[in-house]
């Protein structure tokens, strides 16, 4: 229909030259077009006037336009309007067909595969009339672009699509060959995260236009994926950990899912959710056990449900390492009370972690328990960077600001800053800003604002609630169920003090609060980091309670402190330590390792000699060195290629003056063939965008008859110019005849003649 009424394609007007071939020029044709329509003004005004005097301004303007507008069409088509545009030479250029072969295109649709539609669209005679006018190259594209003699050569099977690699050899190919454009024939299910702005760039460089005829339908009609799960990188053993699972469905409104965790084939979690309605995202927490030390893969699956068109994508992988550590915590608590005998009591029950405590018994006398040495915190709380630095968390109690000497404070800021580790602080009497803290060094590290007055601590009751951040929480998860946890928090004895801590930072978390007397709700748990490390606040002294007031087997108390400290001391790094961008490598080939080195001081080391051995599948045994950052100073990098599927572990070693530094343990696994299974609908928004950045159309199987005839119309390759006149088009013949015929109408109608 366009082509009937314009004479050409809409592809000859987004991508030609439009020009007057008339020999005067256009300030001519301007000033003529200006002169007529003042001319019919004055005409109008008096024939109007004559004819029927109570004509309106506005009608004889309606009028006017029209006759104006009759003029303008017709001076501009004796200016003779064109268009010029560059067109490929016949037999002359490469026309580079490329059709996606990987798994994605083997999902069936309807009575035939994606590859089959793909293929019996090309066969159908599309390719026959490409390679009737252009030289024809057919290429494969999965992980690599390869090309083939015919379509016969194609198996769906590449476990992977790299469409940017793909179009980058391409790209290479038209330094020494003409190749005219790119068809890509495919899903769009690319796995590599997008195309690169570089692949565009050198597309756009060359005037290489990349047409691309999607495939697939947008969406499933009966379809649940899993989009995402969050699961920690790093666990203690015997801690608790959850998964967050995203997912997302089509088709299933309101039906039943079980949602599983499986580590080496056994269960570790089950849970059955509601699907949400109307395809919403979702997201839906699972807890499980971490176990014994060791790398543990996880799977975590969705149903499948009966009528999947994709069970492909219910299950995704994730890599934990659970490590045999013992961190060590220091305590230092300002005056003898039961919070401090409970709290040591429920960490006496967790292997894992180890208290080490200062409690001042008179004003210049302490107490120290779980200490390795006689030696070891002799002089009190630690004064030096060695030993302060040595611990992996630290608690302040009810003690005063001014305890702690200039240097200490700075001691315990660097201590989260730069070593990494976790601070709590306790409410108390002598604490917070009853303590001092609001005008001292630690106010920077808190993660909340104190108020500026005194008597903020109270010896009344109060109870608790969680927040919605809290529900999520691990840390304060005393049962499986969300609900079911929320309704035990309400339910625990109050607690026997509380203290006015303010309002949180920008960034804080508040996880519980406070039902204070008068219903006045306060934030009672608060969590932030701060630089490499993690900070807490838990505003009252009077936990205790909950442990006293219950039954003896009840162990709310213990759960809970074991899970705080627990996650105050988990992200505490060591001096050496490795890490991936990801540790589930879905069809990628290449791993970044990276190293931060530091000395005893926790500062970043530039001189260090840093080397990695990876341990892999079959034996593998791999030695690479990594190089120093330029830009960060204590940071070293390599990139890897991984050979093949399976599972490795990197173990780095640092060397400063020939003697080591320290180690770090990452490990990553490399799986092929299960990213295709996702987001497996056309991708029809990436398909679009490439080709209108690099000049070309999408088209659909319904559309693409169209490819032939527009795909001439490129500055890529041999081309040549081409005129093709605009001022015969039927349009404007149209335009002259509407315009007239409105104008007839318009007089009859208001009386003008």
């Amino acid at each position: 229909m366009f082509e009937f009424f314009f004479e050409h394609s809409p592809a000859v007007f987004r991508k030609g030259e439009f020009i007057l071939l008339g020999s005067w020029p256009i300030w001519i044709l301007i000033v003529l077009i200006f002169a007529a329509g003042g001319i019919l003004a004055l005409r109008l005004r008096r024939t109007a006037a004559a004819a029927a005097p109570g004509v309106t301004m506005r009608r004889a303007a309606g009028i006017w336009a029209l006759d104006t507008a009759v003029v303008a069409v017709l001076l501009l088509m004796l200016w003779h309007p064109a268009i010029r545009i560059a067109a490929l030479k016949p037999q002359q250029n490469i026309i580079a067909v490329v059709v996606d072969d990987s798994r994605s295109m083997g999902i069936q649709e309807g009575s035939a595969t994606r590859l089959e539609q793909a293929a019996g669209l090309l066969g159908s005679g599309l390719l026959d009339d490409l390679q009737n006018r252009f030289q024809v190259r057919l290429y494969r594209l999965g992980t690599e672009l390869e090309r083939i003699q015919s379509l016969e050569d194609l198996s769906a099977s590449d476990h992977a699509t790299h469409i940017g690699a793909a179009l980058d050899q391409i790209v290479a190919e038209s330094a020494s060959l003409p190749i005219g454009a790119v068809v890509l024939v495919s899903d769009g299910a690319d796995n590599t995260g997008g195309l690169p702005p570089e692949t565009i760039a050198a597309l756009r460089s060359r005037r290489l236009p990349v047409h691309t005829i999607g495939v697939g339908r947008p969406q499933f009609d009966h379809d649940v994926e899993i989009t995402d799960v969050q699961t920690p990188d790093r666990a203690l053993a015997g801690s608790r950990l959850t998964a967050q699972v995203t997912l997302r469905q089509r088709g299933f409104d309101g039906r039943k899912a079980r949602l599983t965790v499986r580590s080496e084939g056994r269960v570790l979690a089950t849970r059955e959710v509601e699907l949400a309605e109307g395809g919403k995202p979702q997201v839906e927490t699972l807890l499980f056990h971490a176990g014994s030390p060791g790398a543990k893969r996880l799977e975590i699956s969705a149903g499948p449900l009966e009528g999947e068109e994709n069970p492909g994508n219910n299950t995704l992988a994730r890599l934990v390492n659970i490590v045999d550590a013992h961190p060590r915590i220091l305590y230092m608590e300002g005056e003898p009370r039961w919070e401090f005998k409970f709290i040591r009591r429920a960490i006496d029950e967790d292997p894992t972690v180890e208290l080490v405590s200062i409690l001042r018994t008179t004003q210049n006398k302490i107490y120290r328990q779980g200490i390795h040495t006689p030696e070891e915190l002799k002089e009190g709380f630690p004064g030096r960077v060695d030993e302060m630095f040595s611990y992996d968390g630290l608690i302040i109690g009810s003690v005063e600001a001014a305890y702690f000497t200039p240097v200490q404070q700075e001691l315990i800021r660097e201590f989260v800053d730069r070593r990494g580790g976790g601070l709590l602080f306790l409410g108390g009497r002598a604490s917070l800003a009853d303590g001092g803290y609001g005008a001292s060094a630690l106010a920077e590290v808190l993660p909340v604002r104190l108020p500026s007055s005194k008597q903020t601590f109270h010896r009344d009751r109060a109870g608790v609630r969680l927040t919605p951040a809290g529900r999520d929480s691990m840390i304060t998860r005393l049962v499986d169920d969300a609900e079911a946890n929320a309704r035990r928090w309400e339910e625990l004895p109050q607690l026997a003090d509380y203290q006015e801590v303010g309002p949180p930072k920008p960034g804080a978390t508040v996880l519980a609060e406070l039902i204070a007397p008068g219903g006045r709700e306060l934030p009672l748990l608060v969590t932030q980091h701060y630089g490499r490390g993690r900070v807490a606040l838990f505003a009252t002294g009077g936990s205790w309670r909950w442990q006293m007031t219950q039954p003896l087997e009840d162990k709310t108390h213990e759960i809970f402190w074991q899970q705080l400290l627990r996650w105050l001391v988990t992200g505490a790094p060591g001096r050496v330590s490795l890490s991936v961008p990801r540790q589930m490598l879905f069809d990628e080939e290449r791993v970044r390792l990276t190293a931060t080195v530091r000395d005893t001081a926790y500062a970043p080391v530039a001189d260090a000699r840093v080397s990695a051995r990876i341990l892999g599948p079959n034996g593998l045994q791999a030695a690479v060195e990594l190089a120093p950052d330029p830009a960060r100073i204590g940071i070293y990098e390599t990139e890897w290629t991984v050979p093949g599927q399976g599972s490795y572990i990197a173990e780095v070693t640092a060397y400063r003056a020939g003697k080591e530094a320290g180690r770090g343990v990452v490990t990553f696994e490399r799986m092929d063939g299960v990213a295709e299974n996702f987001h497996a609908e056309q991708n029809r928004e990436l398909l679009e965008r490439l080709a209108s950045a690099t000049g070309g159309s999408y088209y659909t199987p319904e559309t693409a008859a169209r490819l032939s005839d527009e795909i001439s119309f490129s500055e890529a390759g041999v081309t040549v110019r081409e005129t093709k006149d605009l001022w015969n088009m039927p349009i404007l013949f149209l335009l002259l005849l509407a315009l007239k015929s409105g104008e007839w109408y318009l007089r009859r109608k208001w009386g003008v003649v």
